[in-house]
This record gives structure tokens, sequence and C-alpha cells, in this order.
């Protein structure tokens, strides 16, 4: 993968459209898991965001992972 060249749209829509995918595969990659190990990388992000001293990266990323602990639980 090191030589992949991922392209990403510069238009909004399309780009949104590429995030909404990303959170929507990172979802099904915990739903594959299994419960414990899904907790565990879920808590991990969550230290991860206390650590972070951009405050509008760092309530970026918590409403992120919101979104796929939601769409996980479901």
């Amino acid at each position: 993968m090191g030589n992949q060249n991922f392209l990403t749209s510069q238009e909004i829509k399309k780009l949104g459209n590429e995030i909404a995918c990303l959170k929507m595969i990172v979802t099904f990659m915990l739903k594959m898991m299994g419960q414990a190990d899904a907790g565990k990388v879920i808590i991990s992000m969550e230290r991860y965001i206390q650590m972070l001293d951009d405050k509008v990266q760092a309530e970026i990323f918590r409403n992120t992972i919101m979104q796929i602990k939601a769409a996980y639980s479901q």
C-alpha cells in the first residue's frame, strides 16, 4: 500500500461522501472484530482524543467517534 495513491476529490460533496464511506468501513470493521476487541479500539481512540492539543480537531474526532459508536450499536 505504500505506493498506492489515494486520490481525494476537491469537491465538498464528494469529499463528504468519501468520509461517510470511511466511517461505514470503520464501523463494519469494528463489528467484525467482536465486541471485546472493538471496545478496546474505541477506548484507545477516545484516549487519543483526550491527548490532542487542538481543541477543534479533538471535537471533530469526538463527534466522528460518537457517530461510529452509534452505528456500531445498531
